[in-house]
């Protein structure tokens, strides 16, 4: 081996998950003696460590909160970190930051994680785009306060979670359509491994059945070369346009701005287009696009707030920001021959 032993390498000697390693290492009762002793084993044959700097600072403050980034597809990562490290600024404290890309393994944001805390980082803050990235947290224990930063949740009680509410933004977007009176609102998703294009997949759904509308869905990848293929689709599908269209995100609607000009496809004339994200430049849009806005620096401002408060000892918690939609002049009522 030409690396230092990780928490990995000790879970494989061991024949254990890397979660019972981590169990044993921190010291958590619910391990049985002998694999706690296979495990110790483990360790002392492979000569695992955790970094030397970290023990010496065991027992003082670093004023460090780490921050990891899982995936590739956080197109508001930027305002995000600028809402985290201008709360922890505020707060007292540094920001280091790691990232892991692609398909990372559950044993790689393990390990990611078991680093930044041999740092002596005082809490960390997990920013994920996909469900595989922090389902890897449901049964881990930590040695300090974790807050997760993403849409949805899983069952581990030591975790606190901030999120804009990705379903009702959706929602809102496909109402304010159905107040305008169009009956057919397709929906061209981001991709489905996300948990922001599930909850926006579920918003518009939910909208649609409690107004009986109908709707049709086609899946992209949150991209505006996505959404201007998938224009192009729905205007070749075979039946009618739908009257409206609700894209995955902003990027997506501009690309479905160029298909439908392509077509010879007016917006909102012929066809009403929402967006979502309000990113920089979309009031500029021809026309200018109406989409849900979401405060992304709030929320990273939010996940710093929930590290604080755990710190200071409360319990952790899972906190909804509220999106906001923004009309502009890509809607409007269907016209009366549609």
């Amino acid at each position: 081996m030409n690396r230092p032993p990780g928490m990995m390498d000790v879970a494989r000697e061991a024949g254990v998950s890397h979660i019972t390693v981590s169990r044993v290492i921190n010291g958590h009762p619910s391990v049985r003696p002998e694999t706690r002793a296979r495990v110790e084993a483990a360790i002392q044959k492979l000569g695992y460590r955790r970094n030397s700097v970290a023990r010496a600072l065991k027992s003082r403050r670093s004023s460090t909160i780490g921050v990891v980034i899982v995936g590739s597809e956080l197109f508001e990562l930027p305002r995000i970190l600028l809402g985290v490290e201008t709360a922890a600024k505020q707060a007292g404290y540094w920001v280091s930051l790691a990232s892991r890309q692609g398909e990372s393994t559950t044993g790689d944001l393990v390990e990611t994680l078991q680093r930044l805390t041999d740092q002596s980082v005082e809490a960390i803050a997990v920013v994920a785009d996909r469900p595989l990235a922090v389902e890897a947290l449901s049964g881990l224990v930590f040695e300090v306060p974790v807050a997760v930063v993403m849409s949805g949740s899983v069952p581990n009680p030591d975790l606190s979670f901030v999120e804009v509410d990705q379903e009702l933004g959706a929602r809102l977007a496909v109402r304010h359509l159905l107040d305008l009176g169009h009956r057919r609102v397709a929906h061209l998703t981001g991709a489905l491994r996300t948990f922001d294009a599930r909850a926006r997949v579920d918003g518009w759904q939910a909208e649609l059945a409690a107004a009986g509308a109908a709707g049709s869905m086609l899946e992209g990848d949150f991209s505006a070369e996505s959404g201007f293929r998938l224009a192009h689709q729905l205007c070749t599908a075979g039946t009618d346009l739908p009257t409206a269209v609700f894209a995955g995100n902003d990027q997506m609607a501009m690309g479905a701005l160029a298909a439908f000009a392509e077509r010879g496809v007016k917006v909102p004339q012929d066809v009403s287009l929402v967006g979502f994200d309000d990113m920089k430049g979309s009031g500029y849009l021809v026309p200018a696009l109406t989409t849900v806005r979401q405060d992304f620096v709030h929320l990273g401002r939010s996940a710093i707030g929930l590290l604080v408060g755990m710190l200071g000892g409360k319990e952790a918690e899972r906190q909804k920001i509220t999106p906001e939609l923004v009309v502009r002049r890509s809607t409007a009522a269907p016209r009366a021959d549609s």
